[in-house]
């Protein structure tokens, strides 16, 4: 009880610091960071072509009644993989929902298939700001979570540890059909995930056999009725 008490200190303490970095450094300085998205282009990112274009100098991903997807795509960036990181974009979305993936895995290079950590967002109410696994072990924290994650018996065990608000208040947070900025940050197998500067979730993933330690950047497009989601602002900065 006391290691679990010990555990649960740290991660709290560990998350405050992290969101007050967030806010700060989104306030004051972009200092490390590097632009993944020239603005103009869609240089650097590669994915099925009818379904991706820039718009409103915007990375934009759309499906239309008349050609519907059969399974989700993605918008792989092509500059090399991630690791510890922090990630900072804003997004828009009207109609459906999106993602971004990372330390993800290429799964199918004709169908631009991606499996792995995914950071969710949505035009509905419930979704956005959790933590997700595409193709793996599903949800991992819902939002205003904070969870850890081990193996127990061969099994995935999630174990939720503490709340960071409730999901209500969190959604309150999010603008419809208009510009959110979102940040995530991995550091190791800490995740963490941010909304308008509100943490959303809060993990740490200890099940050694399945936690990814680096991978693919992505961008999603859901199957489902017709979308449009948007991106822009895109930018990296490695972390020690």
């Amino acid at each position: 009880m006391k290691k679990f008490s010990t555990f649960l200190a740290t991660l709290t303490l560990g998350a405050l610091a992290f969101t007050q970095t967030a806010c700060r450094t989104t306030a004051d300085t972009d200092k490390g960071f590097v632009p993944l998205f020239d603005g103009k282009t869609l240089k650097g990112w590669q994915g099925v072509a009818n379904h991706w274009r820039i718009q409103d100098g915007a990375i934009t991903g759309y499906t239309e009644k008349a050609d519907p997807l059969k399974n989700n795509t993605f918008l792989v960036w092509t500059n090399g993989t991630v690791d510890n990181f922090e990630l900072r974009f804003r997004y828009r979305m009207i109609g459906g929902n999106s993602g971004v993936q990372y330390r993800s895995k290429l799964i199918d290079t004709e169908k631009f298939i991606v499996g792995g950590y995914q950071a969710d967002f949505e035009a509905g109410k419930t979704y956005s700001g959790i933590l997700y696994e595409e193709r793996g072990r599903g949800i991992l924290a819902e939002r205003g979570q904070r969870t850890r994650i081990t193996e127990e018996n061969g099994k995935t065990k999630i174990t939720k540890v503490g709340d960071l608000a409730s999901s209500a208040e969190l959604q309150a947070n999010i603008k419809d059909e208009d510009w959110n900025d979102y940040t995530i940050i991995a550091d190791g197998n800490h995740l963490m995930h941010f909304i308008n500067n509100r943490m959303t979730i809060d993990v740490l993933d200890e099940q050694s056999a399945a936690a990814a330690r680096s991978g693919i950047l992505a961008l999603q497009i859901h199957v489902g009725p017709p979308m449009i989601v948007q991106f822009r602002d895109i930018k990296i900065k490695k972390l020690p």
